[in-house]
């Protein structure tokens, strides 16, 4: 794997066609994170917001770009390059035909990619993750969406930006992620043992995902309270009543999280967040645990209902008695690359897309002015 998040971060192998390089082993300054390119870049996935019409021609510029003056093999979801508006374009036919497309699910070309480039908003990106649940090639997004808060970089300069990654040097992030693991079957506590089994699903039914933002459990359809177990290393910590809890990454702490009360965590903190939804508790307060913790969630022996796991928003599903989702911090970031560096883009991204801290300021006394003149 080419990179090891926070502890072990120098890569161990050259599978990709990049490297960042850490000069500090122990307190590390953030800007010393750089991308550099161990052979020039061959292969480029580029990945567009869908159903909106605006990034066609972004898209095929970009298409454009890459071939004819980069002279390299970009890849594309094939229901991108089977849109209607693409097929009946004669101008772009011949960059069509060079394109090399793959199908979500079925094709894997994970280990093939060098780049990834994001046409669109936060959700382009959080896509793009789930693409990649082992290790992830560097991403560049643009923000040509609703929000932008991971896409630093404008698309009016893109041909100048994309000149400058490949380059090398370039500032980049590695986006800490979440291994999730949801064990469909048995879990014990206190001697007592729940099993799904009787309910059709086989014990030790493992689904794994990596998740960039943050693992929901919430009530779903029910409009009873949810009531799951909260653990931590093995040990009970809590119950969660209420709607649900979000279990996020610094990354996702402006997103979800936020929204619910949490704290926002600069990305380059090694860190999980704890946040409730709505908890039936007026003490129960977001909370950060180390990011080398193991945390599990479990339904509660008397929940009166089962409750709902969603990752980044995505795949969507129930969880019964006996169930248990296993949270760990995952050892493939996503490596995203800075617009000026990590610290700017990230208060950059705060005052322009969550509007932090604006407000209007007190004036000073006219005494003082008079002081001051």
């Amino acid at each position: 794997m080419p990179f090891c998040f926070v502890w072990s971060a120098v890569p161990t192998h050259t599978m990709f066609a990049y490297s960042v390089d850490f000069p500090h082993r122990h307190i590390q300054d953030p800007a010393s994170q750089r991308l550099t390119w161990s052979k020039p870049p061959l292969n480029v996935l580029v990945i567009r917001k869908i159903r909106d019409e605006t990034l066609l021609e972004p898209f095929k510029e970009l298409c454009r770009f890459l071939v004819e003056e980069k002279h390299l093999m970009v890849y594309v979801e094939k229901k991108v390059v089977d849109d209607g508006s693409l097929m009946t374009d004669d101008s772009f036919s011949a960059i069509r035909n060079q394109l090399c497309t793959f199908r979500e699910g079925y094709d894997d070309i994970s280990d093939c990619i060098d780049l990834i480039i994001c046409l669109g908003g936060d959700g382009t990106l959080l896509y793009a993750s789930s693409l990649f649940q082992g290790s992830v090639p560097p991403v560049m997004a643009f923000h040509l969406g609703s929000l932008g808060f991971l896409a630093p970089f404008k698309f009016e300069s893109f041909k100048t930006e994309v000149d400058k990654v490949f380059e090398g040097n370039a500032a980049i992030i590695l986006r800490s992620r979440l291994k999730v693991k949801v064990v469909k079957g048995m879990f014990q506590r206190n001697e007592q043992l729940f099993s799904t089994q009787e309910n059709g699903i086989a014990p030790h039914n493992h689904i794994n995902n990596e998740v960039l933002n943050e693992v929901v459990v919430d009530r779903g359809p029910s409009s009873y309270l949810s009531d799951v177990d909260l653990y931590l290393d093995g040990r009970l910590i809590t119950s969660v009543q209420g709607d649900g809890v979000i279990v996020s990454t610094p990354t996702g702490s402006t997103a979800y999280a936020g929204a619910a009360g949490a704290s926002m965590i600069h990305p380059n903190v090694p860190a999980i967040m704890v946040t409730p939804i709505c908890p039936h508790s007026l003490s129960f307060r977001p909370i950060v645990v180390p990011a080398g913790v193991e945390l599990m969630i479990t339904l509660s022996p008397d929940a009166r209902n089962t409750a709902w796991v969603s990752f980044d928003g995505r795949k969507r599903q129930e969880i019964q008695h006996g169930d248990s989702i296993k949270i760990t911090t995952s050892c493939f970031p996503v490596p995203s690359i800075c617009c000026h560096d990590l610290v700017y883009d990230w208060f950059d991204s705060l005052a322009q897309c969550l509007h932090w801290n604006i407000r209007k300021k007190q004036t000073c006394l006219q005494s003082d002015v008079n002081k001051i003149l």
